[in-house]
């Protein structure tokens, strides 16, 4: 493997990881796009080379989430009779999705994964959140409604390489839980569900024709390590710097980008579907 490329695969974790850092969201909506670029630029087989960013940048979520859920532990942030439920529901329903995700057409992952990241770059955009301001009194669902809403959450995580939070924080929020806990909980879930598609989208790759050599099924494991390594690093600097900058151009900035990454996988599924010319 060519040196410059693991060069620029730890230069993105870095970036990546202190975005995340900075807003308390995850990678996986930066990293996927950046994935599937640098993939295809290598020359990854165009049928493979979403499906290769997407399980790569989820199972990232296994290494920067287990620091996080230790950090919302030790100060009481996790509410673990809600990760029971929430967080099984999502750990298989990102496994089953890694199955049914490995047989859909890459431009159909591309496609949607455009639009759901563009609708919600949008959201950012305008600045709709959940409301931190007010803790409701806490209303949880059943178990057996919990454990469906973290299948669906897992589902659609699975689809886009991302550990859930922008899906779980809200759902928690609605169910009344204090935002402090919604998003310590939500990091618990988020790493379940990177432990999910790990095991899907390893078993679901077993078999897959014309992977690139250190894959492991579709989890590119040069960018795992390499992505992984750094962002851990750079996480905490974020962090620190969003203390020193205006949350609210960081966001404006950050949906931006987003808005643009989307865009490109939004391109990439109509070039997979033979609507956009390929470059020669």
């Amino acid at each position: 493997m060519p040196v410059v490329f693991l060069l620029e695969l730890m230069l993105l974790g870095s970036f990546t990881g202190c975005f995340a850092g900075m807003l308390g969201l995850g990678g996986g909506m930066l990293l996927v796009p950046f994935l599937t670029f640098m993939f295809t630029y290598q020359h990854f087989p165009p049928e493979l080379v979403v499906h290769m960013a997407i399980a790569t940048s989820l199972t990232t979520i296994v290494f920067t989430a287990s620091s996080s859920v230790r950090m919302h532990h030790k100060r009481g942030a996790v509410q673990w009779r809600t990760v029971r439920w929430l967080g099984l529901g999502a750990l298989l329903g990102t496994f089953v999705g890694a199955h049914v995700a490995s047989h859909l057409h890459a431009s159909w992952l591309a496609l949607f994964f455009g639009g759901f990241v563009g609708l919600s770059a949008l959201r950012m955009f305008r600045g709709a959140r959940p409301d931190a301001s007010q803790a409701p009194e806490q209303h949880l669902p059943a178990a057996s409604l919990v454990l469906a809403a973290g299948g669906g959450i897992g589902a659609i995580s699975s689809v886009l390489g991302a550990g859930g939070g922008f899906l779980t924080v809200p759902f928690l929020r609605w169910s009344g839980v204090p935002m402090r806990t919604a998003v310590g909980t939500s990091a618990a879930t988020g790493l379940l569900i990177a432990i999910g598609g790990l095991l899907g989208y390893v078993s679901a790759g077993l078999g897959a024709q014309g992977l690139p050599p250190y894959s492991l099924g579709y989890v590119y494991v040069p960018a795992l390590l390499a992505c992984s390594a750094t962002s851990v690093i750079s996480a905490p600097v974020g962090a620190s710097l969003t203390h020193r900058m205006p949350v609210h151009v960081l966001q404006r900035v950050f949906s931006l980008l987003l808005l643009a990454l989307a865009s490109y996988m939004f391109y990439k599924g109509l070039q997979q579907m033979g609507w956009v010319a390929t470059r020669a």
